[in-house]
């Protein structure tokens, strides 16, 4: 079996005494979307700096196409970044930032003006090859960056967090011309991002990391339904998590009430488990469904078709139920109402740590 395009065999990174990447050993498929997330100083952004070659592993090895990175230096390895702040230069028009490394590696300008054109095109910003950077708007630099970094047809692009500073309606539509270019050229992406919406809308594998490890690698749908840990569970935010210990007849005693997980704990465990907010029902009156309790209505949000409820339960837990509008018709909202909730057995996932 070939050797994936990247690999980060016991990479560990320190500044001082502080360990900022920890035993790090994971893969990167060739022509995968691959993001990264995690809270702010869980070591993501080091880890994407060491494969561009801006930090060097303090221990260990990082592979590209089966070849050592550690002696190579940035310029040489041919992983072009687009970073948060777009880094382009003010002083050279959209061609001319194209073009930049293409003249770097000296092409003629005929050939580096084709090229840097054409892919101004791609992006559907020709028209604007000559304006300066500073009069394009925030969504025209972007495609200028990716345009810039794209033009010289790598195996590799790292992205720190690149629509950050964008509009939301900018966003999504950026989100969609990054996806298609990927699906288009075939190149590999890694992507550093705060996001779940944006890793989990384009990315085929998201990497969680928590203080400087990875503590889940796997589809969005696979991290969403299934969290590795309450930590995963926690930082994804619209799972429920209830924790309990299992009586003798194996359902899981928890403050909200008592829950029967089909032999998935054994009696005599204490257990947490998670139920994603979207597999939640709602009645005004008491349903047939094996788990049901009651909980109080504390506020709710709004996001254009789906609607977040928030609940306060039993013990003070607190229960999210995500539903589309239109199903909540007949359905109470005012805070302080009190609703009964549902869940399937099968939809509840027995946490691991």
């Amino acid at each position: 079996m070939a050797e994936p395009l990247v690999v980060f065999d016991n990479v560990v990174k320190r500044f001082g005494t502080f360990e900022a990447v920890k035993r790090m050993n994971f893969e990167i498929r060739e022509g995968e979307f691959l993001a990264f997330m995690g809270p702010s100083g869980c070591g993501k952004t080091t880890t994407l700096r060491m494969l561009a070659g801006l930090e060097q592993p303090t221990e260990g090895d990082i592979r590209l196409a089966g070849k050592s990175l550690v002696d190579v230096k940035p310029h040489e390895r041919d992983t072009p970044m687009v970073w948060q702040s777009l880094a382009l230069f003010p002083f050279l028009n959209a061609r001319e930032n194209v073009e930049f490394g293409l003249k770097m590696r000296g092409l003629d300008k005929p050939t580096r003006r084709k090229k840097a054109l054409d892919w101004l095109e791609r992006m559907g910003i020709g028209e604007f090859a000559e304006r300066d950077v500073n009069a394009l708007s925030g969504g025209q630099r972007q495609r200028v960056a990716l345009a810039r970094a794209l033009v010289t047809e790598p195996k590799i692009l790292l992205l720190d967090e690149p629509l950050s500073a964008l509009d939301a309606h900018l966003v999504i539509r950026m989100q969609g011309v990054l996806t298609k270019l990927q699906r288009e050229l075939g190149i590999t992406f890694v992507y550093v991002t705060h996001s779940q919406s944006e890793a989990f809308a384009m990315a085929d594998r998201v990497v969680i990391m928590s203080k400087g490890e990875i503590a889940q690698i796997g589809s969005a749908r696979d991290i969403y339904r299934t969290p590795a840990s309450r930590f995963v569970a926690e930082f994804v935010g619209r799972n429920n998590i209830f924790a309990g210990s299992v009586n003798a007849a194996g359902n899981v005693e928890t403050a909200a009430g008592t829950f029967t997980l089909d032999g998935k704990a054994k009696p005599g465990e204490q257990v947490s488990f998670v139920v994603a907010a979207d597999v939640v029902s709602l009645s005004t009156t008491r349903p047939t469904a094996t788990n049901s309790f009651t909980a109080q209505l504390i506020s709710e949000e709004f996001v254009g078709s789906m609607v977040t409820l928030f609940f306060e339960a039993p013990g003070g837990t607190e229960v999210k139920v995500q539903v589309q509008e239109r199903l909540l018709e007949g359905i109470p909202r005012e805070a302080g109402e009190t609703l009964w909730l549902s869940f399937d057995p099968s939809h509840a996932h027995v946490l691991k740590g």
